[in-house]
Formats: C-alpha cells, structure tokens, sequence
C-alpha cells in the first residue's frame, strides 16, 4: 500500500477544494468532447447484417426494438471459445436493469459476438445477465467494426484506428441512428480504454484510496477473474 499522508480535517478540505477544481475542468471538457462526438458525421450501413438471436434470425435494424438509437457492445467471444473474455464480462456486470432508462431516451442495447449462440446464452445464463445477445457468427459484422481480425493479422485491418494490423477477437463500442426513412447510420465506435466510462467497477475503484492498484502487474487487469472464478466466489 501506498504511503498517504495524515491530515486534519480543516487540512484535508483545503485539499479536496482545491482538487475540485481540477474536477470540474475536467467535467467542463468532458462535457465539451461529447458535444463533439455528437458532431461526428454519420455513415450509411449499406450490409444487410444477419445475427442469431433468441427469436430466430434478426436483423441489425431489429435489434434498434423500434427506437431511433441503437448502441452495441462487442463482447470478445471468438467462434470456438468455451467461455466469454473475463474482461468483457466485468464490463458486462453493468449492462443489466438499464434498459427501461435507454428506453426512455428511444435507445436500444446489445451485446453481439462471433460465437454460436447457443454459447452465449449458455453463458449468459452461468453468469447470471439478462441483456440481448445475439451471435455474429454469419456475417463480417464484427471484422466490418473493427473487433474480429481472425487468426493472422492482415495489412490494413486495424484496432482502435492505429496503423498496426491486428489479429484475433478485441472489445468496442458501435452506436447507430435510424432515421425517419428507415435509414441505418453509424455515429461511433470506441475501443480499447475508450470503454472505460461503461466499466462500474473501475469507477468506483477510482474514487478508492488504492485506485485500481494494478502496478506491479504482468498487465493491468490481470487481477480481473469472471465473477464465479475468484476464490471467495459463491
């Protein structure tokens, strides 16, 4: 554990005071980037994606449930894995009982992977998560967002916009607007520490004394299990 200095509480507000500052400046550009982002052009999806779902073939103006918006998680679950990116699912330990509040913002959720679905309910169902999933197994929807690369990397198939090619399966964030004609439009994806903001867990660990605590790591969440693996897990 980090050494912290002891304070007076008289001492200790001058200091929260003047970190609060920094907040609110922080909060203040925050607030200015997703105005920007809001500003994004948009593009027309021209594929006529196809996922597996509970309900049989679905399509991707489908899942948007009849509301204007539609934001998608691509959860990392390649083809033939056994189980979901223990990364992934903390993310997705906050992804249940939202959908009543997307819904009164006319906004859609859900999760799409490349594996089978009948493994992603299967999952769904060890971890204990209700939200829609469905499964891209059949389509160039996740290689078409930037998130399935394959076995080998190939020359202009990048992650996160770099110029590196990537290989394998990888996380983001897609959303998309439908239009008064039935037009479907990507706004955004973000990938990589762009998903922090979805992640509870990381932000309340970030107001804690300790943080996230991950140096002296091999990787920063090489502490992260899925939540039936830890070893006080029940």
């Amino acid at each position: 554990m980090s050494q912290h200095n002891i304070a007076s509480r008289e001492e200790w507000l001058i200091a929260r005071k003047a970190l609060l500052k920094e907040e609110k400046e922080l909060t203040r550009r925050r607030d200015a980037l997703a105005n920007s982002l809001r500003k994004l052009p948009l593009v027309a999806v021209e594929a006529d994606y196809q996922f597996q779902s509970e309900n049989g073939l679905t399509s991707l103006s489908d899942l948007f449930d009849g509301r204007k918006q539609l934001a998608i998680y691509h959860f990392m679950f390649g083809q033939d894995w056994e189980e979901g990116c223990p990364s992934c699912s903390l993310w997705a330990d906050s992804f249940d009982g939202n959908d009543a509040h997307f819904k009164a913002r006319d906004t859609a959720f859900a999760c799409v992977s490349e594996a089978p679905l009948e493994k992603l309910l299967t999952y769904r169902e060890r971890m204990g998560w209700s939200f829609p999933w469905v499964s891209s197994q059949a389509s160039t929807f996740g290689r078409d967002f930037g998130v399935s690369f394959g076995d080998e990397a190939v020359e202009g198939r990048t992650y996160n916009y770099s110029d590196k090619p990537a290989q394998g399966e990888l996380p983001g964030l897609s959303t998309f607007y439908r239009d008064e004609d039935g037009v479907i439009l990507h706004s955004y994806s973000t990938y990589a520490r762009g998903l922090e903001n979805l992640n509870a867990v990381y932000g309340i660990l970030d107001f804690t004394p300790l943080g996230r605590h991950e140096d002296g790591l091999s990787y920063p969440m090489a502490w992260v299990r899925r939540k039936d693996q830890y070893q006080d897990a029940v």
